[in-house]
């Protein structure tokens, strides 16, 4: 039953599909996942992988994205939504959760989670939102060894760990690149550049890094949303929407709860609502059956 209530693709088999398709030709789409469901609709859809955002599971959390959050609230939260699909998983980790060594830990438990890979960024612990103004980076030389730290811990090579720079915003783009160079220098497979403003900002990166590059296309930020063929154009190699779906789940539901709240019903949204019979298509109820028909015994009529 294995294959059935878990991914049917191994750990390792998903991380051999992340890092060939960084060097594939094909911008990867990896959509932010805030739970299990939204990663198994993110598959059925046909994105090629899936983000965990750190500044989305705080939210939904309830916290700001200040660096709130442990190790193993975000390994386990990552872990339950890689089990659920074959796609490889990307998460953010932060700064690593502490020093150096808390960094190749952090690894080491993302690799025991199944997941794909991870981003380590520059700011200093505690982080806050790439997007936010005030942020403080860590000297050139304190994130590389935290970028070798991570590197070295890793036992499966295909696990890909990425470089976060948040320089951009506080050194300028200059800066930014000569640190892009050094963290790919210090290991990294794929380096992630925050808050670039503009398609000749993401020109310049390209133009200047030889390493496989992500771009982050985050709504109500700092960067210009750049459709994913003119980034495949520019030459990047995956794309992530961190918190869309949050903000897509959430404006659904406060304008929901508004109406209930006012008209004392949610008759006149049920159209705009999941149906019960596409949600269980999507859960995959009928196919429990050919394992159990005590779990699944029941049809649904309708549009439901």
């Amino acid at each position: 039953m294995a294959s059935l209530i878990a991914a049917a693709a191994s750990a390792a088999d998903k991380r051999i599909a992340l890092r060939a398709g960084l060097t594939g030709g094909t911008i990867q789409r990896l959509p932010g996942a805030i739970n299990p469901l939204t990663a198994k609709l993110i598959q059925q859809i046909g994105f090629d992988g899936v983000y965990v955002s750190g500044g989305a599971f705080s939210a939904a959390l309830g916290l700001p994205d200040i660096g709130l959050t442990t190790l193993t609230e975000v390994v386990a939260h990552s872990q339950q939504i890689a089990g659920v699909t074959d796609l490889p998983v990307l998460i953010d980790a932060d700064t690593g959760f502490g020093e150096p060594m808390s960094a190749a830990r952090t690894v080491l438990a993302a690799e025991d989670a199944g997941i794909a890979g991870l981003h380590l960024e520059d700011q200093v612990n505690p982080k806050r939102c790439g997007h936010l103004d005030g942020k403080a980076i860590v000297s050139t030389d304190e994130m590389v060894r935290r970028l070798r730290a991570a590197v070295t811990a890793r036992r499966d090579p295909n696990f890909v760990v990425c470089a976060r720079t948040d320089a951009a915003g506080i050194e300028g783009l200059d800066a930014a690149i000569e640190r892009a160079k050094a963290y790919a220098d210090a290991g990294a497979d794929l380096i992630f550049t925050e808050a670039l403003r503009t398609e000749a900002d993401f020109e310049a990166f390209r133009g200047a890094v030889d390493v496989p590059l992500l771009a982050n296309m985050t709504e109500f930020g700092k960067s210009k949303l750049v459709p994913a063929q003119i980034l495949q154009d520019i030459g990047y190699n995956a794309v992530i929407y961190p918190v869309t779906t949050l903000r897509l789940a959430m404006g659904a539901i406060e304008a929901g709860l508004r109406e209930i709240h006012a008209s004392g019903t949610q008759e006149g949204l049920v159209d705009q609502m999941q149906t019960r019979s596409r949600l269980y298509e999507l859960l995959e109820y009928e196919r429990y059956n050919e394992f159990d028909s005590g779990v699944f015994n029941f049809t649904l009529g309708g549009n439901q």
